[in-house]
């Protein structure tokens, strides 16, 4: 059964670098960025690690938790993290799931037959407080993420979750934003008293809501 936008991630318990957890209750009410990586001692994903540990701050100032995935166990994943930590320049500081039976990564299909029997691909979820899944992305295994791309999306989100607006294409936080498409003149007369510029009856543009 496929994982899809507006579903509730699945919940599951596994063993991390730091520690078992529960899931949904190690969310608790906040955010979260679940991302897998093919196996252990990988370049790419080497690199993204590094630049995730770095970048934490970021998603800490979001409410947002960081966990990563790979099929191989914690013990693996500790030795690697000493090589991540070496060339990187930063060492690894969220959880990292060992997820050796495959058990997480058959809940999330993180395993695509046609580019591998026994990797995971490169999936990113965006999961929201109230547990659904926000967002969804699969890159190949030669394709590094772009966590500042991650980081931006997740502004919309949280932005587009307490107000009816949407994000225009390249939007970042603090540019203007368009009305939602269901929200009606009448309506966004109220929420948006401020008001707003009329492009075309289907795209109003204003100023981010604070």
């Amino acid at each position: 059964m496929s994982v899809r936008l507006g579903d509730t991630a699945p919940d599951f318990t596994a063993d991390t670098t730091q520690g078992t957890i529960a899931f949904h209750d190690w969310l608790g009410d906040s955010w979260g960025v679940l991302f897998s990586h093919p196996k252990d001692f990988t370049p790419v994903c080497t690199t993204e690690l590094g630049y995730v540990a770095r970048i934490k701050p970021e998603f800490d100032k979001r409410n947002v938790k960081v966990i990563g995935l790979s099929v191989d166990p914690v013990d693996s994943h500790e030795k690697w993290e000493q090589d991540i930590a070496e060339t990187q320049g930063t060492p690894v500081n969220f959880p990292m799931i060992g997820d050796a039976d495959k058990k997480v990564s058959d809940l999330y299909e993180m395993i695509h037959p046609n580019a591998s029997d026994t990797m995971t691909v490169r999936s990113v979820f965006i999961i929201g407080p109230d547990k659904k899944i926000k967002l969804s992305l699969t890159y190949p295994a030669s394709t590094g993420r772009n966590f500042d791309e991650i980081l931006r999306v997740i502004d919309s989100l949280q932005l587009t979750a307490k107000f009816k607006v949407a994000t225009p294409a390249n939007w970042k936080d603090g540019q203007d934003v368009i009305i939602g498409a269901a929200v009606t003149d009448d309506e966004a007369k109220t929420l948006f008293p401020q008001g707003w510029k009329t492009v075309k009856p289907y795209l109003r543009v204003l100023p981010q809501p604070k």
